[in-house]
């Protein structure tokens, strides 16, 4: 067997099991989806700051100033009734019901984290995880 054969042959198991393992994480992920936390046990409502971890709030900018909440729809993200939007928090890893503001920030984003930084981002480009 020469050189190329064997390499070949490596890459070809390589691949082999790099695809086992994507089929895998696959299907664990959708068991997991399918076993979650059934709708009728979600929170209802908005989430307050009491909802996250606890802090003293020096974190966030321009406390004293509200930030204007815009329709989700303005991003390509879809509305509840409240004009609110549904997403995936990615720092909590979990369904929220939040406002988003001009700049495309949830109401429980948090300044210097960089799930909440991603997650923005994402919110402005309209393609944040939503349900």
């Amino acid at each position: 067997m020469t050189l190329g054969d064997r390499l070949r042959r490596v890459l070809r198991q390589q691949a082999r099991k790099a695809g086992e393992q994507y089929a895998e994480s696959k299907r664990a992920y959708t068991e997991g989806r399918e076993e979650g936390v059934p709708e009728s046990d979600w929170p209802d409502g908005d989430w307050s700051e009491s909802d996250g971890p606890e802090t003293d709030g020096s974190s966030r900018p321009d406390d004293s100033t509200e930030r204007l909440r815009v329709d989700p729809a303005v991003f390509g993200l879809p509305a509840t009734d409240d004009g609110d939007t549904r997403i995936v928090c990615r720092r909590h890893v979990e369904r929220r019901t939040v406002a988003v503001d001009t700049e495309g920030r949830p109401a429980c984003f948090e300044p210097g984290n960089d799930d909440c930084e991603g997650c923005a981002v994402d919110v402005r480009e309209g393609r944040v995880q939503t349900w």
